[in-house]
């Protein structure tokens, strides 16, 4: 089984296999299911105090989930914390507390230096990693999509609206799912059988991007998913699943491979129809 890589994963997986681990890990897996505040911020030493364990139990714990220490771990809770914590201000004082950092904030300079850097090598890693089959697949649905039907809620919002944008300067019939209104249920009975649905959503997954791809699937409808994790909610109900893995720094996530992955295939729709109006 693969390692989790956002608290969720790692609280679904504990749940499932809590039957099976003995009884001292038992401990530590209801003092981390119940106190996910307190593992994002004291030391080892302190969780396993609070817990009644040794520090040595805590690090077979994060073995036996995949992890190569308990540290390792512990950022998926750090991470977690930080999410939640919408407000940016709010995330840069969250920092500070977590790393007990009393320096001021880096230089706008510095800033821009780390998110170049970190978005360089995002950037070579969907290169690397996207399946030269998946695209030319996704770019087929495309084409032959009578509708094409764009949803991305939150910080995927920006992505579904430059697809939508993108597309419709393509001439091809595209639409935003936004719930504009309330109006989710509405703007999905008009998908038919002959559409695709773009679907995008990053952790901590939006509920109603997870649940209007549950109820497309069932209707068969087909659908391409852009996320970030092959054990994504999203990703049994994809046609096709491009995992996407953005360049973050501290508590900040970067959207430039995603936007790069948009941009790709609308560019690439274009080039793919006009070769298909060439051939006729």
């Amino acid at each position: 089984m693969a390692t989790a890589t956002t608290l969720s994963e790692l609280q679904d997986e504990i749940r499932f296999r809590y039957g099976e681990l003995s009884k001292r890990l038992q401990q530590v897996a209801a003092y981390i299911l119940d106190n996910k505040n307190s593992v994002a911020f004291e030391t080892v030493s302190v969780i396993a105090e609070q817990a009644e364990v040794p520090p040595s139990t805590l690090i077979r714990f994060a073995s036996a989930f995949g992890f190569s220490g308990f540290n390792e771990m512990k950022q998926l809770f750090r991470s977690n914390l930080l999410e939640e914590t919408s407000s940016y201000t709010d995330r840069v004082k969250l920092l500070k507390e977590l790393d007990g950092d009393p320096e001021p904030p880096e230089k706008p300079i510095d800033i821009l230096q780390e998110f170049t850097r970190a978005n360089g090598h995002a950037m070579q890693q969907l290169a690397s990693q996207t399946s030269p089959e998946k695209l030319e697949e996704a770019v087929q649905l495309l084409s032959s999509a009578n509708n094409i039907y764009v949803v991305g809620l939150g910080r995927s919002f920006s992505v579904s609206s430059y697809l939508t944008y993108a597309f419709r300067h393509l001439n091809k019939r595209a639409f935003l799912i936004d719930g504009l209104g309330g109006m989710f249920k509405e703007q999905l009975s008009m998908v038919e059988t002959d559409d695709v649905v773009i679907a995008i959503s990053f952790s901590p997954y939006a509920r109603e991007t997870t649940e209007i791809s549950d109820a497309l699937a069932k209707l068969g409808t087909k659908q391409i998913i852009i996320t970030d994790s092959q054990i994504s909610p999203l990703a049994s109900f994809s046609d096709v699943c491009f995992v996407v893995k953005e360049a973050k720094v501290d508590a900040f996530r970067s959207q430039a491979a995603s936007l790069c992955l948009a941009q790709t295939l609308a560019v690439s729709l274009a080039y793919y129809n006009e070769n298909k109006t060439n051939r006729q």
